[in-house]
């Protein structure tokens, strides 16, 4: 990397709400910045014009990071414009029904593993050779409360949090 080349960070589900703001405030860090989501519309335009207007990079990618193929394609397409990741904030999510224990099956465990435990091997496994080829790199995985206090009706989301979040402690040892 160059010194006027600035660090490319990849943050998934940023069109809207945490992801956004943490698009927005690694663009005030200097970073450039891919945003991500499922559509390019309203809100992850706003999120990219909020970067530009700031005097940041940033562009927005489409994928679906549950997806093999789109993750593959979706970094690819980053380093391409941007630069290679690395950066990578894991924050993208999908929808979290509310399910009592006896009506949330195995598909719905299944939904939320997706997001939280596929979607952030399929990104690691997409931009780590990069991280550790230039000898920098960090992965941010975006946790909840919900593992230490989990409510009602969540079990699915609870499961994949705290699943998740053993993921992130096992590569961190490594």
């Amino acid at each position: 990397m160059s010194s006027t080349q600035p660090r490319v960070a990849l943050v998934t589900g940023s069109s809207r709400g945490l992801g956004a703001a943490i698009a927005r405030c690694l663009g005030r860090d200097g970073l450039a910045v891919a945003v991500n989501g499922l559509h390019r519309d309203g809100p992850a335009v706003e999120v990219v014009d909020a970067v530009k207007n700031a005097g940041g990079i940033a562009d927005f990618f489409p994928a679906d990071v549950t997806s093999e193929r789109e993750v593959t394609d979706l970094v690819a397409a980053v380093s391409q414009s941007l630069g290679d990741i690395d950066v990578l904030v894991v924050n993208a999510t999908g929808p979290q029904p509310e399910a009592d224990v006896t009506e949330a099956g195995w598909r719905d465990h299944l939904a939320q593993l997706d997001f939280f435990v596929k979607s952030p091997v399929l990104l690691g496994r997409a931009v780590i050779p990069g991280m550790q080829a230039r000898r920098f790199g960090r992965i941010i995985h975006i946790d909840s409360e919900v593992t230490d206090f989990p409510p009602p009706g969540r079990s699915a989301y609870a499961t994949a949090k705290s699943a998740q979040i053993g993921l992130t402690r096992s590569w961190a040892h490594e």
